[in-house]
């Protein structure tokens, strides 16, 4: 085979078979191949899109370009949660300890944030003491043991993936449906387990703006996930503001404790009881969503979800003493209001620029070495359909240095207030077997 060829065909509207995608992401891998010509394959797909099968194809090609995770030593049905991220989206941290306290194994792989969306590893890392780097032995010890795990990826699970994600991220070609799920597959299935909830995220603060595309995409995880042999349910959800009232790393690790403890936010409560729901239900610890929702909510009302949250934040070498006392938590030096300049309601929430507000401010990374302030952020006071006084706090900066006017100003005009309420928006929208 000749990569040249392959490119072509691609860029003519074809399809390429198992054998030409095998070859190419292998000797890819062993340097056979340039980047300028992967590339041009990239942007091929990006105009031409792939057929399912194909796409299941170049998924199993990056899963068995590296390790598999077998964690057949681990008893029961093992079931991980993915979402493409959003900005306020702490769901994995409260998720966790919930489905594990009711007996399905987590064993969760995880990632750092880059851009406007925040990573689960580096909120967990706001905890003192927190580690998220554990041997393969650790892990498979660790989730046999409490049932729950979070940590990076160890090993070279899927080098493939790897290096061409950095490809697509400088030749604008990241937003292509087939590339986004061949690619978070390939993690997923390496990492063994037996069941997936994918969240999706839909909106103004997402990866897909419209539901159209949401929905293709959620669609392509299904089908690759049933190809290899992996149960799965995709939920559409909404981003056009961001989930519940905090973004920022040691805030949102606040408000997940406050969700453990029966307390915090109606829509991160809504989406963490959802998809613990359904992770049950794949688990095969309930029959049908209704039963599984009952036994989540006395889950979190007789405090067995908030003890599972201090026993993996203690089995990871954390300090537990933070569901007591989240002033433990690292707080940042300032707190500065953003209020409202005109009487009527919030109609609608620019999540984008809140997610790059708290990205200046230090909570997120403009580059892969940015060193992270993991105390600031923004506490949202004022939510879409949310009625306000000229006057109010819309949100509360919470910043290391004095110097934000700018920071400010843009947190002030992400918020639109008109004269009427909107319509209210579902927080989940589709799901997708």
């Amino acid at each position: 085979m000749r990569m040249v060829d392959l490119i072509a065909k691609k860029r003519d509207g074809g399809t390429l078979t198992k054998a030409e995608i095998d070859w190419m992401i292998t000797e890819y891998v062993k340097d056979n191949i340039p980047d300028y010509q992967v590339s041009a394959f990239l942007m091929a797909t990006y105009f031409n899109g792939m057929e399912d099968a194909e796409q299941a194809d170049l998924a199993f090609a990056m899963l068995n370009s590296g390790d598999r995770l077998n964690l057949d030593e681990i008893p029961g049905i093992k079931v991980d949660k993915h979402s493409t991220g959003g900005v306020g989206d702490k769901i994995s941290i409260p998720l966790t300890p919930l489905v594990a306290c009711l007996g399905v194994p987590i064993p969760m792989i995880s990632g750092r944030g880059l851009g406007h969306t925040g990573g689960t590893l580096d909120k967990l890392e706001s905890i003192p003491g927190f580690n998220v780097h554990e041997t393969e032995a650790e892990f498979k010890a660790q989730v046999k043991d409490i049932g729950q795990a979070i940590i990076s990826s160890s090993g070279d699970m899927a080098p493939a993936d790897r290096r061409i994600y950095a490809l697509r991220d400088v030749t604008a070609t990241v937003e292509s449906i087939p590339l986004i799920a061949s690619s978070i597959m390939s993690k997923k299935i390496a990492s063994g387990t037996n069941a997936l909830v994918f969240d999706v995220k839909v909106g103004n603060g997402a990866f897909m703006k419209t539901q159209a595309d949401a929905e293709k995409l959620a669609r392509a995880l299904v089908a690759i996930g049933h190809a290899a042999g992996v149960d799965g349910v995709a939920l559409l959800t909404d981003m056009n503001q961001p989930l519940g009232v905090t973004i920022g790393n040691s805030l949102e690790i606040a408000e997940s404790i406050a969700i453990l403890k029966n307390r915090g936010p109606k829509d991160v409560r809504e989406l963490t009881l959802t998809l613990a729901a359904h992770m049950l239900v794949l688990g095969k610890r309930a029959e049908s969503l209704e039963v599984a929702l009952g036994m989540c909510e006395d889950a979190l009302k007789d405090g067995r979800a908030l003890r599972a949250f201090k026993q993996l934040i203690e089995r990871q070498g954390g300090d537990s003493r933070v569901v007591d006392d989240p002033t433990r938590l690292p707080q940042a030096q300032y707190k500065v209001p953003v209020v409202a300049q005109a009487d009527g309601y919030v109609t609608a929430i620019d999540s984008n620029a809140l997610g790059i507000a708290v990205m200046q401010l230090g909570g997120g990374r403009a580059t892969k070495d940015s060193v992270l302030d993991l105390a600031v952020g923004l506490v949202l006071h004022k939510k879409v359909g949310t009625p306000v006084t000229a006057g109010d706090t819309l949100a509360m900066i919470h910043a290391d240095s004095e110097d934000i006017d700018a920071i400010e100003q843009a947190v002030q005009q992400a918020f639109t207030i008109g004269p009427d309420a909107p319509e209210k928006a579902p927080l989940i929208k589709q799901i997708i077997k």
